[in-house]
């Protein structure tokens, strides 16, 4: 009877285990896929007919995206506070612009890399275009200080730019600060990162270690897609933070077990503590969009290199982020092993910038 009974539990295991490629197509269905490796590919999903993607106009961006003569001072670029080589941003808490002033919200730099697959930019997600985005930052006081004027100015300072600009663009003013957020949008575009998620999508099964797919089966499993969703794992959405509040007098915090994909009450206790609209400190003031604590939802993609994190940068690790988003956001406290494997999944979706052939 011992004999039966340990067959059926391991026969049982054996059921329940999910596959790679049963993993993959659940992570498919969701939304979640690998970014394109060819340019064409690229293009044929992301390209704007009002801003057409062409190599002259790429090339025109990506030298515009590194010019510090935009700013003011002439000592900021774009690539200034967003570094290629840094996940897309600057590793600081807060974005240092013009003679050293810092964002007067607290607020860092999001990733620029795979924005491509963005509806909403800024934090707040005000605007639903790149090139709206790059113009922002050019003219905040407290970033790059320039004016309209002034970088249309030294735009015509360089000859090349005078040249491209007449070549890729039409109309009787060519050299236009318009123009400008048109050929960094185009170039920003072409910034995109493939990893290990990318080769498990595509169907290499060893691409992902273990504890990454346990990870990964977790994020769907516990409503992290919900927001979190698309090519480029976020961006899509606006959403509140914290959706779920833990200001009552009464606290009850959930567990989830990853095994059976079942929720249960971890604790209850009673809360004496005053009111905080976030989990950690308040530096800033920032409350989202009109207010109300609305925030664009952010890339996952490149998360493990691109601390700290949240909207004010005030959580250093990972791991605390990705615990108080799960208890915060799903309503749920994971246990270290549990972070552990989100953890793995989340280092997953690091890649290197594809290098690709544009024509």
């Amino acid at each position: 009877m011992r004999i039966f009974m340990i067959c059926l539990l391991i026969m049982s295991s054996i059921l329940q285990a999910q596959t790679p490629q049963e993993l993959r197509a659940k992570a498919d269905a969701k939304g979640m896929r690998s970014m394109p490796k060819e340019y064409s590919v690229l293009r044929s999903e992301v390209d704007d007919p009002l801003n057409p993607m062409t190599p002259e106009k790429i090339a025109l961006g990506r030298a515009l995206f590194n010019d510090k003569n935009l700013s003011k001072d002439r000592t900021i670029s774009c690539a200034t506070c967003h570094d290629l080589k840094k996940g897309g941003v600057d590793g600081k808490p807060t974005a240092i612009g013009y003679h050293r002033l810092p964002n007067p919200a607290h607020l860092n730099s999001p990733t620029v890399l795979n924005t491509a697959y963005s509806k909403h930019f800024f934090w707040d997600g005000r605007v639903s275009t790149l090139r709206e985005q790059a113009q922002g930052p050019t003219v905040a006081p407290f970033e790059m200080a320039s004016s309209a004027e002034l970088i249309e100015e030294r735009m015509r300072e360089n000859p090349e730019y005078v040249k491209a600009f007449n070549k890729i663009f039409k109309g009787k003013r060519r050299v236009t600060f318009g123009n400008m957020a048109k050929a960094i949008e185009v170039y920003e575009k072409t910034l995109i990162t493939r990893g290990d998620f990318d080769r498990f999508m595509d169907g290499d099964d060893e691409a992902l270690s273990a504890d990454a797919q346990v990870g990964l089966d977790m994020f769907i499993d516990i409503g992290c897609k919900g927001c979190h969703f698309g090519p480029a794992v976020g961006g899509q959405k606006i959403q509140k933070f914290p959706l779920r509040d833990y200001n009552s007098w009464l606290n009850i915090t959930f567990s989830y077990d990853e095994k059976h994909k079942k929720r249960g009450i971890r604790d209850m206790s009673l809360n004496f503590e005053m009111y905080h609209p976030y989990p950690f400190k308040n530096v800033g003031g920032f409350m989202g969009q009109d207010g109300n604590q609305l925030f664009r939802v952010p890339v996952l993609r490149n998360i493990a290199r691109t601390a700290p994190y949240f909207h004010n940068g005030r959580i250093k690790d990972l791991r605390e982020a990705l615990f108080l988003m799960g208890r915060h956001q799903v309503g749920i406290d994971m246990t270290e092993r549990q972070l552990d494997y989100m953890e793995a999944f989340m280092k997953s979706l690091n890649g290197d910038l594809v290098k690709y052939d544009i024509k």
